[in-house]
């Protein structure tokens, strides 16, 4: 996925998430989609964050 945040993430039949940062990390499971949106906004602020020290 964009600026290597997040390698994969998938969605489980029972609503967990399974998701992996690199190739090569452990799988974290994230519980359900209110833990899936918390994930991506603090991906957001990472990319927030890095793009202001560029500019």
């Amino acid at each position: 996925m964009h600026h290597q945040l997040l390698h994969a993430a998938v969605l489980t039949p029972n609503g967990q998430w399974f998701i992996q940062h690199r190739p090569d990390s452990s799988v974290r499971v994230l519980d359900g989609a209110t833990a899936m949106v918390e994930l991506a906004a603090e991906i957001q602020h990472r990319i927030r964050t890095t793009r202001n020290d560029t500019r």
